[in-house]
Parts: C-alpha cells; structure tokens; sequence
C-alpha cells in the first residue's frame, strides 16, 4: 500500500499531465484553424472584421478581440467588404498573445501560443457575391 502511494502519485500526475499537453497541442491546432477560417471568410464572403473575428472566437473561445488581426493588401486599401472587392489583393488574418493555462497537479503552467497566420488572395475581388455572410 506504501509503495502503491509513493508511485500513484508520480504516476497519476503524469497522467494528467500528458492529458493537459494534448489539450495544449488542440488549442493550437484549432488557432491555426481559426486563422484559416477567418482568411477564408474574408476572402469569399461578404463578411467585414467584426464577423469574422466573431466566427474565429466561436471556433476557439480563448481568443479575445485584440488576439486577431486582419490586414489587407496593398496597403491602404478599404477593409470594409464592399469596397475590399474593388482594391484588395490578398487578406493575412493573424493570432497572436493567447496563454493556455493548464491544470496539471503540483506544476501549473502558463504555456503561449506561437503566432499563427494565413494569407489568401481575394477570390471575390471585383465580383459581388450578393449573399449573406458564408455559413
């Protein structure tokens, strides 16, 4: 019973710890696929920044507003929807300064996120799609 106490516990907090990195690994994974999303939506949909910095917060809810940001190409053109189809070229949507907090026993960490970016050229440049925001 000794022995069973000296290790279950060494051995249970590795447990959960490789648990907690796997989480880690998902949510950075799921950045990386949040930033697809947003590059795509700002590229194909009538979609402006805030709804697509909505859409990237709903995919992964530790994102907060200033860890998004959307800048269109070249520069000094319009990031409205409308007037984006006329004068922009491209969309690079980036993630930066999110913290992943993790419950392991007896050694919590604060673990950042690399940076995580997508640009995609704009499809819908000079068209209109005259729909709604892209499911």
């Amino acid at each position: 019973m000794v022995e069973f106490g000296l290790i279950a516990g060494v051995f249970f907090t590795l447990l959960v710890g490789i648990a907690e990195f796997s989480r880690v690994l998902f949510y950075w994974n799921t950045a990386a696929e949040a930033t697809r999303l947003g590059a795509r939506m700002a590229v194909v949909c009538d979609a402006g920044d805030a709804v697509i910095k909505t859409r990237m917060r709903d995919m992964l809810p530790l994102l907060q507003n200033s860890n998004i940001n959307l800048a269109y190409e070249p520069a000094g053109c319009a990031s409205d929807a409308a007037a984006a189809r006329a004068s922009c070229q491209s969309v690079t949507v980036s993630v930066t300064g999110v913290t992943v907090n993790t419950v392991i026993p007896l050694v919590p960490l604060s673990l950042g996120m690399p940076p995580f970016t997508t640009t995609m050229t704009r499809e819908s440049l000079r068209t209109a799609t005259g729909g709604t925001v892209c499911s």
